[in-house]
């Protein structure tokens, strides 16, 4: 197989004639800007909110949290789907995911936005019970979960909740998508005695504190305690364990989840141990999860994820070790800088996470040329084009 989506099902319909895959090219590289355009509005919020001036920047500071969570994530996890999926119908989620980051970054009503995002997660749902149908097993149970969660998020922050109240739900949908994700993909691992039931006990822990809400004291307890045991079902089940010790893209991607991995730990203990009513951990958690776990799993999944929706090779390259430092360095700050109450801090910490998702999209043109150089020097015709990973899959 050429490349291997990270949250494929497995579950791609053979059936579908290469010509309409081949053909929603142009779709898919539609709806990776729109979300590439979430995230950039998404972060000019984020960047306001720790203190930069940016133009329209506090109007995008008051959906920043969406923006990046339905928008840029919501995009992107309903496009993989999608592809894996192999039905055109599936393409609704990520399509309306990219219609309420539209909206909101137009300046819409929130409710039109909000809408939208509810309608791209009920057709993410769809897709992914599907999915569970065709391949019935806990990996692809929770992907469902995932969307459910996301749905249930979207549709509080619809009815007039504050995100904040909505967050849980958002970040179970993130946590629990990637776990299930990684959990196929380490299908491969001894599977310990207990795996299940302890997957299953957290899963239980993010609802009931995502349904009692982050910022309360009892919430933030019960979602730290599922972010500790879902840490430590990861160290304990995760490929990457074997992987790191590996060599080249294996070892990146590996370091990648273990890094995510140990961000995730932080978070749970942060909302464990802040005091209770208080906004303190809650917005550390947030950072350590969003930006610690969920985007470092964007970057060690990258090289795959990026043949597989756009068609587009890259490579691994040493260079993408240097983005992968900077953006963990900007959650360390983001984390110090939120226990020390500093505030120049947190500023700075925006500014080395925008600095990380910079670099890290040079270092994949910087590999993308270098292959192509390579591939001219070494007489190959027609090397460094795109490629279809759909087409080289088994039959």
């Amino acid at each position: 197989m050429c490349a291997v989506s990270s949250s494929s099902t497995g579950s791609h319909d053979a059936s579908v004639p290469q010509g309409s895959t081949r053909g929603t090219k142009g779709i898919r590289l539609v709806l990776l800007a729109f979300g590439v355009l979430a995230l950039i509005a998404g972060l000019c919020g984020a960047l306001w909110r720790v203190g930069w001036t940016l133009p329209h920047g506090s109007s995008l500071a008051t959906v920043h949290g969406p923006l990046m969570i339905s928008g840029m994530f919501g995009t992107l996890i309903s496009l993989e789907r999608a592809v894996a999926l192999g039905r055109q119908w599936a393409y609704a989620a990520p399509a309306l995911a990219g219609v309420g980051s539209l909206a909101l970054v137009a300046g819409a009503p929130v409710e039109y936005g909000a809408g939208a995002y509810v309608a791209a997660a009920a057709a993410l749902a769809g897709a992914s019970l599907l999915a569970t149908i065709r391949q019935p097993a806990l990996s692809t149970g929770a992907l469902l979960f995932g969307a459910l969660a996301w749905l249930a998020g979207n549709v509080l922050w619809l009815a007039g909740l504050a995100a904040s109240d909505a967050a849980g739900w958002w970040m179970t949908f993130l946590v629990v998508t990637v776990v299930g994700e990684r959990m196929e993909l380490s299908q491969s691992m001894p599977q310990r005695r207990g795996g299940e039931a302890l997957f299953l006990f957290a899963v239980g822990l993010l609802i009931v504190g995502a349904r009692n809400g982050l910022p309360t004291g009892n919430g933030a307890i019960l979602f730290g305690i599922a972010l500790l045991v879902t840490a430590i079902w990861l160290l304990r089940h995760d490929t990457a364990r074997k992987d790191v010790r590996g060599t080249g893209q294996d070892r990146y991607t590996a370091a990648c989840m273990l890094a995510g991995h140990a961000w995730m730990a932080v978070a749970g203990l942060v909302l464990v141990a802040s005091p209770p009513e208080g906004t303190f951990g809650y917005d550390i958690a947030l950072h350590a999860v969003l930006i610690g776990f969920v985007l470092s799993m964007v970057f060690g999944h990258a090289l795959t994820i990026l043949p597989t929706l756009a068609q587009i090779r890259v490579h691994y390259t040493l260079l993408l070790y240097g983005p992968l430092l900077l953006l963990h360095a900007s959650v360390a700050l983001r984390v110090g800088s939120g226990i020390a109450g500093w505030d120049a801090g947190r500023k700075g910490s925006g500014i080395v996470t925008l600095a990380s998702l910079m670099t890290f999209f040079v270092s994949l043109v910087l590999s993308r040329r270098q292959d192509r150089v390579a591939s001219v020097s070494n007489g190959i015709p027609g090397a460094g084009t795109a490629i279809d990973p759909i087409a080289c899959e088994p039959r």
